[in-house]
């Protein structure tokens, strides 16, 4: 009988996931042009920032082969200010080993679900405009180009153009928004019943 692959499991994420995601993340900051900080995150960092995101009942999920994270994946409000409330933007970080073997195509649907079934009802990304594993990935499940921005990177040593994605989530706009679970109709966190 031959070995059946494992297969990729998307989960939300626990705490214990942490440590891995420190490890893809620093190698996104060192080698890619997905993510614009200078130094990796210490895990204390990435904690926060994830009670932050599901306090707010945003999505932060992982995939997982065999009991190890290869990556993962969030969203995040798109921008502060109350009238985009129902807007969110959303990074997915993929283990070296693991890149363009479609565990990206296993998180952002599942990404989307989640973000659409939270009310949420439009998803934007950032892509570098040379990475196009990601922007056909994007494209695939259903992001259009909303923009370019030319030059607004510089990382090691040269000027980067970086693509705005956007797609809708459920209805998108074309019926109005029942409110958010996590959020008043003035933009601040509401308490859960």
């Amino acid at each position: 009988m031959l070995d059946q692959p494992l297969p990729v499991i998307v989960r939300p994420s626990t705490e214990q996931d942490v440590p891995f995601m420190v490890d893809i993340y620093a190698y996104h900051i060192q080698n890619g042009l997905g993510d614009y900080n200078a130094e990796p995150l210490h895990p204390d960092d990435i904690k926060r920032r994830r009670k932050a995101m599901l306090k707010r009942r945003l999505p932060h999920i992982v995939a997982e082969l065999g009991g190890v994270v290869i990556g993962y994946a969030y969203a995040v409000p798109f921008l502060k200010r109350p009238a985009y409330r129902y807007a969110v933007k959303h990074s997915i970080y993929v283990h070296k080993d693991h890149l363009n073997s479609g565990v990206g195509r296993k998180l952002l649907p599942a990404l989307i679900e989640a973000c659409a079934g939270a009310g949420y009802r439009q998803m934007i990304c950032y892509v570098d405009s040379a990475n196009a594993p990601s922007l056909r990935l994007h494209e695939a499940a259903g992001f259009e180009r909303a923009g370019l921005l030319k030059s607004v990177g510089f990382k090691f040593g040269r000027w980067t153009d970086t693509v705005l994605l956007q797609r809708p989530l459920g209805s998108g706009n074309t019926s109005l928004p029942g409110k958010l679970e996590n959020v008043s109709d003035e933009g601040g966190a509401q308490t859960m019943h």
